[in-house]
């Protein structure tokens, strides 16, 4: 028999199995193939890795009941963008990344940030359309368990004001010891109604590893560029992991408005700009 390395079967029994697999043109005897595989056992379903193209029949059978799922590993960093990341799953599965983003525009209610970073075990063959349904699905449930499990509710419009300081924190904080303390420099400078002022929010989406020069700065006018504009960006700027959550929900209680890293590669903060120039000077 002729076949490709990997292999989508439906689910169902054996008889609709063996009907689909000769509607894609493979030859299979009904009247006996269909008796082979009740001894052999039932077929697996979904995308099957065959891993040769051609082979007996018998052979094939025992494939499609004990081969393993066609399956690779994709793996979203916190702080990384949904653009960069549906990028690197275009190339790894030869998807188009056109597709993908414009499925996710359809069906995510947030521009970036929304995704869970973690390591995704994703069948090959899938469709852009279901990829990006999956993933997002997959996202709804954590977000919804984890604001249940701190709230006992979960509010939208709220957790999205989360995810946006959060992801800020994400691109700031050099380590998850720092998250309360950049958390804290965030709300302080929202309750005093200064500029945010942080080069992480221009790191949104295809710039994602874009170096913040004056430059870019000064051309950006967005309104991820925090050094123009007041407030929070409209959405979040980056894949957010737990601890940048925690710490948006629960900022440490500090007076600082200032912080600038060392360079140990930490952050030192301060509560006053004279204080913050000199840090400057000794880093």
């Amino acid at each position: 028999m002729n076949t490709t390395k990997v292999t989508y079967i439906p689910q169902g029994s054996i008889g609709q199995i063996i009907s689909y697999l000769e509607q894609q043109k493979f030859y299979l005897s009904p009247s006996v193939d269909k008796y082979m595989l009740f001894f052999i056992g039932q077929p697996q379903s979904g995308w099957i890795d065959i891993g040769e193209t051609k082979l007996s029949r018998g052979d094939f059978l025992y494939k499609l009941a004990n081969s393993k799922a066609a399956i690779n590993d994709i793996t979203l960093i916190p702080g990384e963008t949904i653009d960069v990341f549906l990028y690197q799953i275009s190339q790894q599965y030869n998807l188009s990344y056109k597709k993908l983003m414009k499925y996710y525009i359809k069906y995510s209610p947030i521009r970036d940030g929304l995704i869970i970073p973690e390591t995704y075990h994703i069948p090959m063959g899938i469709g852009e359309r279901h990829l990006v349904l999956y993933l997002i699905n997959y996202a709804w449930k954590n977000h919804e368990k984890t604001s249940m499990k701190i709230f006992g509710k979960f509010n939208k419009s709220s957790w999205y004001r989360y995810l946006t300081i959060a992801s800020i924190i994400q691109k700031e904080a050099a380590n998850n010891k720092e998250m309360p303390l950049v958390s804290s420099v965030i709300y302080n400078r929202l309750k005093k109604r200064m500029k945010l002022q942080m080069d992480g929010t221009l790191n949104y989406g295809k710039f994602s590893h874009i170096k913040v020069t004056p430059k870019r700065i000064k051309e950006d006018k967005s309104k991820y560029n925090t050094y123009k504009n007041r407030g929070l960006p409209p959405y979040p700027v980056s894949s957010i992991s737990k601890e940048a959550i925690l710490a948006a929900i629960f900022p440490k209680k500090t007076n600082y408005l200032y912080f600038v890293k060392s360079k140990k590669g930490e952050h030192v903060f301060s509560k006053t700009y004279k204080e913050h120039l000199q840090n400057i000077k000794r880093k």
